[in-house]
């Protein structure tokens, strides 16, 4: 049953998304900064790669923030559209990506699932490959770096990947949450998204 108060969460969508590409901007320079330090270091670049950094930090709080608010926003809305999916319970599905081991596994199949409850029209083959292309290259990047960090910081045989893959998982999490909001909009008759969809073509 839908609620015609229930709106899909573009607002919170846009913002998520936009501190998304910005905190992925923002640990480039970061990363480029640490590496300065560590092969040239002095006290402008110690105090330099301090500043970056901890705006990096800042900037990916705010985007982790915006991140859970939408997934917390989503679960409700696809908990009214599909009351009998399988779903997280609200606090289990922030709490879920602050938990050591289990947020490597878990949070993904959170979002599978609240996606799935959003609309019939999900498309298994298409939507979940590209919510396991964003999560893959998400772990991916967290992997790499932490290898980078402990072997050699300043080998950019090892940072440009780590980049690389934070850039990518921005950009794939950025169409995961168009997507899975698109179908929220469709299913709750909000005539906004609605009407940005091609004629003919089906969400």
């Amino acid at each position: 049953m839908t609620s015609t108060a229930r709106k899909a969460p573009w607002m919170l969508a846009r913002c998520a998304q936009a501190a998304t590409a910005v905190a992925a901007v923002a640990d480039v320079f970061r990363a480029a900064a640490v590496r300065d330090h560590y092969l040239h270091a002095t006290g402008a670049s110690r105090h330099r790669s301090g500043l970056v950094s901890m705006a990096f930090v800042y900037l990916m709080t705010l985007a982790v923030v915006l991140f859970l608010v939408w997934l917390a926003r989503s679960r409700r809305n696809a908990q009214e559209l599909s009351p009998r999916a399988p779903l997280p319970g609200a606090a289990w599905t922030v709490g879920a990506w602050f938990v050591p081991v289990v947020n490597f596994f878990v949070p993904r199949r959170f979002v599978l699932d609240i996606g799935r409850a959003s609309s019939l029209a999900w498309r298994e083959t298409r939507d979940t490959m590209l919510v396991n292309l964003w999560w893959a290259a998400w772990v991916a990047h967290a992997l790499v770096l932490a290898v980078a960090n402990r072997a050699d910081p300043g080998s950019m045989l090892l940072l440009v990947p780590a980049e690389a893959l934070m850039i990518t998982a921005a950009v794939l999490l950025g169409l995961v949450i168009e997507r899975v909001t698109t179908l929220q909009a469709v299913a709750l008759g909000d005539p906004l998204p609605a009407a940005r969809l091609e004629p003919g073509v089906s969400p």
